[in-house]
């Protein structure tokens, strides 16, 4: 028999926080008291707002005095976990009996648990609505941070009449009025969320409890166990599908090598269903299911800095329904000395930095975060920018200044995150000059069906060597086409109008005509990529107050790197 009980768990120590449920009134002090509506914007857009007009019905048919509720309107986005309890905080100042709180359906779901949360803490009784797809992702942020809460989902959609959303409330009436006026045992059966995984929380010494049976003849095989570990990683929801590198003490030592950090330095606030912060340590032992060599670790240490930006809006961001993915893009010298590819074929197989560097990024996300596919997570689709997003800008094909040198230097490294989706291709073996070609670059930085149709904001234009060099013939200056890509890029005000998505843009456009899709000529970012011939590509983002963040390869005292054997212990 051979004991693996020597693998270190991807997940980190879960705290698993129960909180404290507010105590609930009674049936004629919920009917005489203030009930406090709390609307995240959500109610407003489909038939959404029967699900308050139904609710208030019910109330009035027990006897409730309308002139006691009280309603706020106002949006979770880009709010992390301060500003939600200050938010909780600032609601509580009206003293109610109860919360009914809305709408939790998508992107909105994880922030506004957070906020149910919080008033749950605050001593008001709480009832949170949601619907598919956010029902998984409330259950899973509210076992994580709370341990229990009152969740009503009711299966409704965007295109659901008034009176299929009025149906579905009526089906759950019974259980919102219990969860409001209930206490003790049965309260408890109200508030009970079931554990999808991690049925098991991770063990207190970090290990994981696997053991293996294996006979001579299996131990004499070259990688003995590895599809019984695969295989076990894969049921316990702590890899991404893909065969990963054992994580033991042994490959976490040689995984510091190149890692001068405390292991306990954090690197990420709280987000995700988990709500738990990234450390060192986190991003080391998936860099090692990944396949990273010791050397990338610098370059991860650096991007998790850059993820954990305000301006990234990393809590929303890993739970998402937006299939996009953590770009990782690096510019500057230690890009090069460590394998990181921009050359031909650079986003795709075959470039194992990029592969593995990528691939860690994701691994964080999914095992600190729990931000499962299909069991805590949001998205629709997803794709395959959510298994590894990384790549680097080469010198020798640069036309224009780099990332790196348009923040620093060009002795700094660099990294660049963006959420964004896969690269979209931009194909033009026709055009025999720089300007016909960027009126087709111009064509493709957009659709309706595209987040930047509704939430401007960064992209990345990713030009082949032939043609950045036919564009820099033609006199194009990376600000010139800078420009000419935020002018140009545009919606007309009706094709964007009640349709796609709720869109968040500066109250200075209210009454623009036409849509920009970017804020400023500085949200395009153009690199030269890849190889030879005619498929450049453009990267659109998610958006959702979310930036593009810049972040140097630097040492723990801040300096900033030259070279990677710096890093070197």
């Amino acid at each position: 028999m051979v004991n693996l009980n020597s693998l270190l768990d991807p997940r980190g120590l879960q705290e698993r926080t129960v909180i404290q449920l507010a105590k609930r009134p009674t049936l004629e002090e919920l009917k005489k008291g203030k009930i406090l509506f709390y609307n995240n914007t959500k109610l407003g857009f489909c038939n959404y707002y029967t699900v308050f007009d139904r609710i208030k019905e019910h109330l009035e048919e027990i006897g409730a005095d309308p002139a006691n509720w009280v309603e706020y309107t106002e949006t979770v986005r880009g709010k992390d976990a301060a500003m939600l309890a200050d938010y909780a905080a600032m609601l509580a100042k009206e003293k109610p009996v109860a919360a009914i709180v809305a709408f939790g359906d998508m992107g909105t779901s994880s922030s506004t648990t957070v906020l149910t949360i919080a008033l749950e803490k605050l001593g008001i009784p709480a009832v949170y609505m949601t619907a598919p797809p956010g029902t998984g992702i409330t259950e899973g942020v509210g076992l994580y941070r709370a341990g229990h809460l009152c969740l009503c989902s009711v299966d409704i959609m965007q295109a659901s009449t008034v009176e299929e959303v009025a149906a579905e409330v009526d089906k759950k009436w019974d259980y919102i009025l219990k969860s409001l006026t209930t206490n003790g045992e049965e309260l408890e059966e109200l508030a009970r969320i079931d554990a999808k995984m991690d049925l098991v929380p991770p063990r207190a010494d970090g290990l994981l409890p696997l053991e293996l049976k294996l006979n001579e003849e299996e131990l004499a095989e070259p990688g003995a166990g590895l599809e019984e570990i695969n295989d076990f990683f894969n049921q316990e929801h702590i890899s991404d599908g893909l065969p990963i590198i054992p994580p033991t003490k042994a490959r976490y030592e040689k995984m510091m090598e190149y890692c001068p950090f405390d292991e306990d330095l954090v690197l990420c606030d709280p987000s995700g269903p988990s709500g738990k912060v990234v450390t060192v340590k986190d991003v080391a032992i998936a860099a090692i299911m990944a396949g990273c060599k010791p050397n990338a670790m610098p370059v991860l240490v650096a991007a998790f800095k850059a993820l954990n930006s305000k301006k990234y809006n990393l809590n929303q961001s890993v739970t998402t329904s937006h299939p996009g993915g953590n770009l990782v893009l690096v510019s500057g010298p230690i890009a090069q000395e460590i394998g990181i590819s921009g050359k031909q074929g650079c986003q795709g197989p075959g470039w194992p930095a990029n592969a593995t560097i990528g691939r860690a990024v994701n691994l964080v996300m999914m095992n600190i975060f729990r931000s499962v596919p299909g069991v805590c997570d949001l998205d629709c689709i997803a794709s395959q920018a959510e298994f590894t997003y990384c790549f680097a800008e080469e010198p020798e094909l640069a036309q224009w200044n780099m990332i790196n040198e348009d923040h620093y230097d060009s002795e700094t490294t660099t990294v660049y995150v963006l959420k964004a989706e896969p690269l979209h291709d931009i194909i033009d073996f026709l055009s025999l000059d720089g300007h016909d070609l960027l009126d087709t670059i111009t064509h493709c930085c957009t659709t309706l069906g595209s987040n930047n149709a509704y939430m401007p904001g960064p992209l990345i234009v990713c030009l082949t060597p032939d043609h950045g060099i036919m564009l820099k013939k033609a006199g194009y200056t990376k600000e010139m086409i800078q420009e000419h890509i935020h002018q140009y890029v545009y919606h007309e005000v009706p094709m964007v109008r009640n349709r796609g998505l709720v869109p968040v843009r500066p109250k200075e456009w209210e009454n623009r005509h036409p849509l920009p899709v970017t804020r400023s000529p500085k949200d395009v970012e153009v690199v030269v990529i890849g190889g030879r011939g005619g498929h450049s590509g453009v990267i659109l983002p998610w958006a959702l107050h979310s930036e593009g963040c810049v972040e140097p390869v630097a040492l723990p005292d801040g300096k900033i790197a030259k070279s990677i054997n710096e890093f070197k212990k």
